[in-house]
């Protein structure tokens, strides 16, 4: 089992940047890869990156490459996103979500545990 719980979700303008943090419990943190995934409503849940269990790989989706950037600390069992530059087409909820078997994937079922998701809401 896996919990995940995300924070630092909120309203900036256009431009402006935001770190979302995810806390995961339960199974061994540095032993599988995780991934952020993000919901605008009406929308689909779609693909926003992804990191193998050490860090050493990442995957993003074109459209945050160059403006987003995961990364993990196994210490303290947390994954981050970094996101900067943001449009207001970046407007949704954020999701992590642990994949303890593919490693990068980028494919919804490939994940395991989902957190509960954290408000992103960029004004033009």
């Amino acid at each position: 089992q896996v919990q995940l719980v995300e924070s630092g979700g909120g309203l900036v303008q256009a431009g402006g940047s935001l770190r979302l943090s995810c806390a995961a419990s339960g199974r061994t943190f540095s032993s599988y890869a995780m991934g952020w995934f993000r919901q605008a409503p009406g929308k689909e849940r779609e693909f926003v990156a992804a990191i193998s269990w050490s860090g050493g790989s990442t995957y993003y989706a074109d459209s945050v490459k160059g403006r987003f950037t995961i990364s993990r600390d196994n210490a303290k069992n947390t994954v981050y996103l970094q996101m900067n530059s943001l449009k207001p087409e970046d407007t949704a909820v954020y999701y992590c979500a642990a994949d303890l078997e593919y490693g990068l994937g980028s494919v919804l079922y490939e994940y395991d545990y989902w957190g509960q998701g954290t408000q992103v809401t960029v004004s033009s």
